[in-house]
């Protein structure tokens, strides 16, 4: 098995290697930009001051600079690359030493408080799975990602993935290209913006507008001409002058639109033209990546191309010299060719980004398989419900401190009761099942030795709190969400409910009839789940449940005076509790 670490390591230093040697490049290449603005400044001493020599010596060195300064600018650039190239290789690092959490994207735009379990299983934030996931480089394949995160797939999707996911392992080469292309580290191409601009309706449609103007612009120039070569046609070149000025006036509002609406969109459209030359370049064996490398196939130029054009429209606008680009008209020209490819291309554009996100989400969870050897794709079974996992483990925690423990759920056996003191595992346990579920129904491997699971909806209530904000208290808030869950079993999958010290928030009279009320209803509409409590009045359920449930519990013990923990799931009830010894061990007088 070939170990992922030592390959970062010396793919990251071969990196770094390369990037020292392109910098001595630079240096050398910035020395002979000296020697040939020296070399200039001699021309045009003895050609001005002495008259040794044509002063057209000088367009040698300005050659040769402007040569020069190209050849700067690809060094440069390519020592950027190496670099960050380096430190994608670093990250991987990090995350196979478990040193990751707060050093990636933590996807917090993506924060619901309302869902279901994204809050409660930590999939959005500093150290969450989003986190430990993420690779991609627009923020297409963020939100795809974040996506197949927050809702389980259909099977045949899920194998589909899979499948992806496992060639894709082995492309080490083609997720580096994508973790460096841009100008910098951060997530661009906005995929709202950037698909309701090329769907916006044509603020310039005029096809004879567009023809004069080309005309006007061109006997403009040709009237300059005759004027500065023969000396003739000024008058004529001031009329058309004119006449330029009252079309670009009238238009004005026009063109204003059409170059507003595009600059924002158009601000990472070089990072998308990128991303997409370099996935137009590979071919796949694996189902979904031949349909996704087919989508990009069009008539005529491809995607990246397509693109790239567009970036040069826009770019070029800004760079041309204002007065000459008066005299062409630019602003209009631009303008018109922009809207042309808008109506051309601008249908296929929501299709790229689509592509573009799902490969990205893709190449994140192969960067995952690849630097989890270890973890296997979990099997998918159609029949359900179902979640069967030996040594199941969380995949947020470092491997060396990581419990595992077996669960079984299943038609026969639909819930398991929790008993436990406090700082036991009972919470943990709950997201360690949680966490692999999205991992498994997303079409990643999973933290265990294996794992069988069907179809499932995952809900959770576990960090209810109060919110002074919302005026809800703890035991509301709850509540709410347990009514979401129930909700839930109308869907068509079976749902997999996670509830961690259920109904706290009220009395224990109450908490009983009501938890012991409310797991027989889920129950009895087909959910599998587990419920975790230390009341151990709670423990009955199980019994009033049995055969379908049972009772299974985490111990403490007492080593050289202080609490310690296994972790270990063991069948039955806990026998005793640690809230006294946890009270004595702060210095409480209990």
């Amino acid at each position: 098995m070939e170990d992922p670490r030592a390959e970062y390591v010396h793919r990251g230093e071969m990196r770094i290697q390369a990037a020292a040697r392109q910098e001595q490049h630079d240096l050398r290449i910035a020395v002979l930009r000296l020697l040939v603005i020296i070399s200039a400044a001699s021309i045009a001493w003895l050609s001005l001051r002495s008259g040794r020599i044509s002063p057209w010596w000088l367009i040698l060195p300005l050659l040769a600079f402007l040569s020069l300064l190209i050849l700067h600018e690809r060094v440069r650039q390519a020592r950027r690359r190496l670099n960050r190239a380096a430190a994608y290789y670093g990250r991987g690092i990090a995350r196979i030493d478990d040193r990751w959490a707060g050093s990636g994207e933590p996807g917090s735009r993506f924060i619901d408080k309302s869902h279901v379990y994204a809050e409660d299983l930590d999939i959005f934030g500093k150290g969450s799975l989003f986190e430990l996931l993420c690779t991609a480089r627009t923020q297409a394949g963020e939100a795809t990602l974040a996506s197949w995160l927050t809702g389980p797939a259909e099977p045949d999707f899920v194998r589909a993935r899979q499948a992806a996911v496992g060639e894709l392992r082995r492309q080490l080469d083609l997720r580096e290209d994508l973790a460096v292309v841009g100008d910098h580290g951060l997530a661009g191409v906005n995929p709202d913006a950037l698909v309701a601009w090329s769907t916006a309706p044509p603020s310039l449609n005029s096809r004879s507008l567009r023809v004069a103007a080309a005309v006007l612009a061109c006997s403009v120039v040709i009237s300059l001409v005759a004027w500065l070569v023969l000396d003739k046609g000024q008058a004529v070149f001031f009329l058309l002058a004119l006449t330029e000025g009252i079309l670009a006036f009238s238009a004005r509002r026009n063109i204003r639109r059409v170059i507003e609406a595009v600059e924002r969109p158009g601000q990472d459209l070089g990072l998308l033209a990128e991303v997409l030359g370099r996935l137009e370049r590979e071919r796949f064996a694996a189902a979904r990546l031949v349909e996704l490398r087919q989508a990009l196939e069009v008539d005529g130029l491809p995607p990246s191309r397509q693109i790239a054009r567009l970036n040069r429209l826009i770019n070029m606008r800004r760079q041309l010299f204002w007065p000459l680009a008066a005299l062409l008209l630019w602003d209009l020209q631009t303008a018109f060719a922009i809207e042309a490819w808008r109506r051309k291309s601008g249908p296929a554009v929501a299709r790229w980004l689509e592509v573009v996100g799902e490969m990205e989400a893709l190449c994140s969870l192969s960067a995952y398989a690849y630097e989890h050897p270890r973890d296997p794709f979990p099997e998918i079974e159609l029949e359900g419900p179902c979640f069967a996992a030996e040594a199941l483990g969380h995949p947020l925690l470092p491997e060396n401190i990581c419990i595992r423990n077996n669960i079984r759920l299943c038609r026969d056996l639909r819930v398991l009761v929790v008993s436990g003191s406090n700082m036991s595992g009972k919470s943990t346990l709950l997201r360690t099942i949680g966490v692999n579920a999205v991992l498994a129904l997303a079409g990643a491997p999973v933290r265990a030795l294996q794992l069988r699971i069907s179809p499932l909806a995952i809900g959770a209530s576990m960090q209810r709190r109060d919110s002074l904000q919302e005026g809800t208290s703890r035991f509301y808030a709850e509540i709410m969400r347990l009514r979401q869950l129930v909700d839930l079993t109308a869907g068509t999958m079976p749902l997999l409910f996670l509830l961690d010290e259920l109904l706290h928030g009220t009395n224990s009279h109450d908490r009983s009839i009501g938890a012991e009320a409310l797991v027989k209803d889920l129950a009895r509409r087909g959910a599998i789940g587990l419920l975790t409590t230390h009341d151990l009045a709670l423990a009955h359920i199980a019994e009033v449940l049995a055969p379908r449930a049972e009772n299974v519990h985490f111990e403490d013990f007492i080593e050289n005076g202080r609490l310690a923990f296994d972790y270990r799931l063991r069948p039955g009830i806990v026998r005793k509790s640690n809230a006294l010894e946890l009270m004595r061990s702060v210095g409480l007088q209990i």
